[in-house]
């Protein structure tokens, strides 16, 4: 069964995806831009720096005040995934796509930069996803169903890295892959891989990342999280940056397709934006031949959401101020290490609220000239300098590592001696690097070096017609293997079937039906005491394995703001709920043109011997989004008002509507009085001249309409639910 389309309102078919895969390809190669559109007009605004928008998404929440339009800014935005499932992945890249992401980078598991080969089937993955075939495939099949619904192209990405990186490269080209990481550097300093065997691998890979218009990032800001403090390697950071973008040039990759994966070294309480700008100043200006993804610090940050959205904001201000192609939002997720359907998403809004509320500023302001922003940045570019002349100095990078040069955490030149030291003949692959054959003959597409194919007669700069095309322009010859052993897919799949398409529902966080939920509590103690006592709630609840994942001190003594998290032990059946319809409402500005052209009056009161008020004067005021906005002259009697009282007042001002509200309760006094009104109004002679409302928080609507009154109002009812039944009311009772 061929899975075409996509319905907004059911859940991707896992099923369907992985039905057939063996026959899927990609049906494009190369990464893509957002495509700008100047001057976008949008409801009620002009953006400047504005591209494309969605045909479908999900807007931000004050959007429902602007018609729901959802603008777009400029850089690419990115999420990225790590569940270890690659199936629920799916899921979570959907609901990313719909919030305005188009960059899904799935982040593979650390093993496999010491493995020495592509892994075939689908293991599941321990800190990320193991990359196979199959799982690239299958989320490169959804994403393609995805892109079509939101309509936009979507960018897929993981790691060129490790040992078999060039296997790995060759696999991506095939597979439809957009963008990769690739700096042999990360290899040989955080994997221990050799530098010569880095190198040589880094050849071949990004020979074939050029071939395939892969958009590739490099691994420079790991020196930032490894560092002692970060802050001090800016030279450094730009000398790895430097180092791999030209190596990456020098062999083949377009210069628009080399990404620099930038992080500003700081966060509060520091002075970040002063100590971090003028440092993307100084990459920006050493690097403008290239683009810029830009990078949370996820360094200096604990595990609050708010901090760490603090922080991803602030950055992106930064990235406004310096032209970031690439918004990456990896802070509130992985930085806090709860990598979180729902944190993924919130990221993503973060990153589109944040870039569209900057829309614009660069009109308005600019990078001053002269003073400490340029004398840093000049600095830093002198430091990075040095760095450099001193590595062809003692003659190359490899005896650059070797002699511990890079994250070292004092500020160059200085040096703390704690530098990551590599030996040139040791780590992982060493010994494994062999000078090719004289008669050395590769036949196959975007072949790094010399390949001899003349002496069969072929053509150096088509080599692989010699064998009628390799995998690169004859699928046929991949070969596909759909599973390794009962670790697989299938076998996941199988443990949650119930929740699959059913009316069975369990809450979940990062794998369906996983159970998880999350609760914030305040706790008044210090914060030892708190999370314990935190633990002991959890259990008292019924939660499986509670377990405290965020705690912030409110005061010493007095509370403890606690984060936990915990497994249900029970689901929900749909069938044995009634769901209501979702209620429906007139637009404000439907409403506003009804009552411009058709004024509108109410009288409105607490009935009885109720004292209550703010729930009736949020209801009416314009303060808090109540009726008056929308040009209803309302006339407030106050409280403890008789009923009488209220509908004579409708009499004698000839309202259009009566409004009580009734909180108290006892012995049903609150529908004694909707009755009595609803009697009253009958007695004088104008109850199909009037419309009556009630509410109150211990008003049920439907028991409310039994009374007579045309509509009740209970718990958490708004200004717009009333002005909306009154216009909905009057313009029935007109077309009678």
């Amino acid at each position: 069964m061929a899975y075409d389309k996509l319905e907004k309102d059911k859940k991707i078919d896992i099923e369907l995806i992985l039905q057939d895969l063996d026959k899927y390809a990609p049906r494009r190669k190369g990464w893509v831009w957002r495509k700008p559109v100047a001057d976008l007009e949008m409801g009620p605004f002009s953006y400047k720096d504005a591209t494309e928008p969605l045909k479908q998404s999900v807007p931000l929440p004050p959007a429902k005040y602007f018609n729901n339009i959802d603008p777009q800014p400029a850089p690419v935005i990115t999420t990225e995934i790590a569940s270890g499932r690659f199936e629920d992945d799916i899921r979570r890249m959907r609901m990313a796509a719909w919030h305005g992401a188009d960059h899904i980078m799935v982040i593979r598991t650390a093993g496999q930069s010491h493995m020495d080969g592509l892994i075939e089937g689908t293991p599941q993955g321990i800190g990320g996803v193991p990359i196979t075939r199959k799982q690239v495939r299958a989320q490169r099949k959804a994403l393609d169903l995805i892109e079509d619904e939101v309509g936009r192209p979507i960018n897929y990405h993981s790691y060129v890295s490790g040992v078999a990186g060039p296997d790995v490269a060759v696999m991506f080209a095939e597979e439809g892959i957009n963008g990769a990481h690739q700096d042999p550097q990360y290899n040989v300093l955080y994997r221990n891989i050799n530098c010569v065997r880095s190198f040589v691998d880094a050849c071949e890979s990004k020979k074939v990342l050029a071939w395939a218009e892969i958009a590739q990032i490099d691994g420079a800001h790991n020196a930032n999280a490894t560092a002692r403090e970060a802050w001090k390697v800016m030279p450094e950071l730009i000398v790895q940056h430097a180092i791999n973008s030209l190596f990456s040039e020098k062999v083949g990759i377009k210069p628009e397709n080399i990404c620099l994966s930038t992080v500003p070294p700081t966060a509060t309480p520091a002075p970040c934006v002063y100590m971090d700008l003028p440092y993307a100043v100084a990459l920006r200006d050493f690097c403008r031949r290239y683009r810029m993804r830009a990078q949370m610090n996820t360094k200096y940050i604990d595990s609050s959401a708010r901090e760490a959205t603090v922080t991803h904001v602030l950055n992106m201000f930064i990235s406004k101020l310096t032209r970031a192609d690439i918004q990456s939002t990896i802070t509130p997720d992985e930085g806090r290490n709860v990598p979180w359907h729902i944190y993924n998403i919130e990221a993503c809004d973060t990153a589109k609220q944040t870039l569209i509320g900057l829309d614009g500023l660069m009109e308005m302001v600019e990078l001053k000239n002269d003073g400490p922003l340029i004398e840093k940045s000049r600095e830093i570019r002198e430091r990075a300098c040095l760095f450099m002349e001193e590595i062809v100095e003692v003659g190359g990078y490899f005896e650059a590592v070797q002699e511990g040069f890079f994250v070292d955490s004092a500020m160059y030149p200085e040096r703390n001696g704690d530098g990551i030291a590599r030996k040139i003949e040791g780590g992982i692959g060493y010994g494994f690097v062999y000078e090719r054959d004289e008669d050395y003959m590769a036949p196959v597409t975007a072949h790094y070096g010399y390949n001899n194919v003349e002496q069969y007669g072929g053509d150096p700069k088509d080599p692989s017609a010699l064998i009628d095309g390799c995998t690169f322009e004859d699928r046929n010859k991949i070969v596909y293997i759909d599973e390794l052993d009962d670790d697989n897919v299938n076998t996941r799949m199988d443990e949650n079937a119930k929740y699959r398409n059913s009316n069975f529902i369990k809450p979940e966080m990062e794998w369906l039906a996983d159970g998880t939920v999350m609760l914030t509590m305040c706790i008044p103690a210090n914060k030892r005491t708190a999370e314990v006592v935190a633990v002991e709630i959890g259990n008292k609840l019924g939660l499986e394995d509670p377990e405290v994942i965020s705690r912030e001190v409110l005061q010493e003594a007095e509370g403890t703001r606690i984060e936990m998290k915990g497994k249900l032990k029970f689901d929900v059946d749909l069938s044995t709920l009634v769901i209501p319809p979702e209620p429906v409402y007139l637009t404000d500005e439907e409403i506003r043109n009804d009552v411009k052209e058709h004024p509108l009056k109410v009288v409105c009161g607490t009935v009885g011997e109720d004292e209550h008020s703010v729930g009736l004067l949020e209801i009416i005021n314009i303060k808090h989004g109540g009726i008056e906005r929308f040009g209803i002259e309302c006339i407030y009697l106050g409280t403890s008002v008789p009923v009488e009282k209220l509908v004579d007042a409708a009499v004698e001002l000839n309202a259009e509507a009566i409004l009580a509200s009734t909180i108290i309760s006892h012995d049903n006094i609150h529908y004694k009085n909707m009755k009595r009104i609803n009697e009253l109004a009958i007695e004088k002679g104008i109850r199909d001249k009037v419309m009556i409302v009630a509410g109150g928080t211990q008003v049920i609507p439907e028991e409310a309409m039994k009374t007579g009154i045309d509509a009740g109002f209970g718990r958490n009812s708004h200004g717009i639910d009333v002005a909306s039944f009154l216009v909905e009311e009057r313009i029935r009772r007109r077309n009678k």
